[in-house]
Parts: C-alpha cells; structure tokens; sequence
C-alpha cells in the first residue's frame, strides 16, 4: 500500500489502522516519491494536498505510468474537486474527515472490483471483439480504438463500456451497474457513473457510443456503420 500523505498524524493514524489489518505500507510526503514507488505498489492512497506538486497533477501523471488501484483521501469537498478526482482516474473519492472503518470498507470494495474487471461468467462469454460503427471494443485485451486509433480509457471507463459491451443489446440498470463495478448500488445518487459515462463519450469522441435510457440506465450505442 502506497500512502501519499504529508500530515504526520493523519499518516500515522492511516499507517497503524491499515497494519492491523495486514496491509503493508510505505509513506511518502512528495509526489516525486510517489512516482518513483508506484510501480511498486498494490494501491495507492492519494492526499491532494502536497508540498511539491498538486496531487491532481500527480494522480494524471501516475495514470499515464500505471493502472493501480487509486483512492483519494483529502479535505477537498466541493463537486468540482470530487468530478476531477474521478475524471482524472481516481477509482474512488473519500473526503477528511473520514471514519476508518468507512475508508477500509472502500479500499476492500475496490480491490475486489479491479482484481478482476468482470465477473468470470461474463468473461468467458466476452472473450471477443465488440463493433459498434468505427469503435472496436476487444474484451479481453482491454482496449477501445477508434476508426483505427487506439483510445485510452482509465480502468473504470473500461469496466463500464466492457459491461455494456458483453451483451450488447441490453439495457443495463444504473444500480446494476454500480452494483457490478463499483460494489454498491446504494451509490446511484453520486455522479460517479455519470462521470465515467462522460468521460467514455468525450475520450472515443462518439457521443452516442454509450446511450442513456433515461430513468433507468445505459445500453451500448449502435453507432452509423456497425
């Protein structure tokens, strides 16, 4: 577990409850450590607030040399905060002050989640290429390109355009889809989905590539040419 955290108390109050619960941890106060260690990492928790570099800067930069779980943990609560975190690829966002048991319950439901990014059931069945007019989705390589060019999408865009993807026909449920990828139906009033929905969108350039079936959810687009 690697912790960004440059408050000695929070980080020895995060270090001692995630010991105890056999993780093993390695603090580091600056984001030029923080590169240096993450491909060293299993997960990262990220404070925002560092002496060297803006940790949103520094969750950008690790998303371009990694695709490790990530949690940010920080005193920044306004929604634009919050939408950048998870834009910029943040797996989950938690803001100080935090109960413990809530942050581990995350940390928990978030390496089930990316351990393995569908259901094996779904992947057995999905092992295939998915075309929806330029786009080709390959399941079981993990990427998205678009009339030829391969696209970057950050592990949870993926999860969710995979989950629409593996049957392409179906109108999957905003709880579903919480459910099946983030761990918690009960998240349906956040704007997370819709983040990650946006984000597919704006990065493919194909706004129809994931429809809204309004008051209910999302089904893969059947865009001009599929």
């Amino acid at each position: 577990m690697l912790l960004v955290e440059d408050d000695d108390r929070m980080a020895q109050a995060l270090a001692t409850a995630l010991t105890r619960r056999g993780h093993t941890v390695r603090r580091v106060v600056r984001a030029a450590e923080a590169l240096r260690h993450a491909r060293e990492a299993e997960f990262v928790l990220l404070d925002l607030g560092l002496p060297d570099l803006d940790g949103l800067d520094l969750l950008r930069k690790l998303r371009t040399v990694c695709d490790l779980p990530l949690i940010v943990v920080t005193a920044r609560s306004e929604e634009r905060d919050v939408l950048q975190g998870l834009r910029a690829g943040a797996d989950d966002y938690v803001v100080k002050p935090f109960r413990m048991a809530e942050l581990i319950a995350r940390i928990d439901t978030v390496r089930r989640r990316t351990s393995s990014a569908l259901p094996s059931s779904e992947q057995a069945e999905g092992e295939r290429r998915v075309r929806t007019g330029d786009v080709a989705i390959d399941l079981a390589a993990r990427t998205v390109t678009v009339d030829g060019a391969a696209v970057r999408l950050t592990r949870r865009e993926f999860d969710v355009l995979a989950l629409l993807a593996a049957q392409p026909g179906d109108v999957r449920s905003r709880e579903e889809i919480l459910d099946r990828i983030w761990g918690d139906a009960f998240l349906a009033s956040s704007r997370s989905l819709d983040v990650h929905v946006a984000g597919i969108r704006a990065k493919t350039g194909r706004a129809a590539l994931v429809r809204t079936i309004r008051g209910y959810g999302y089904q893969l687009g059947t865009l001009d040419g599929a």
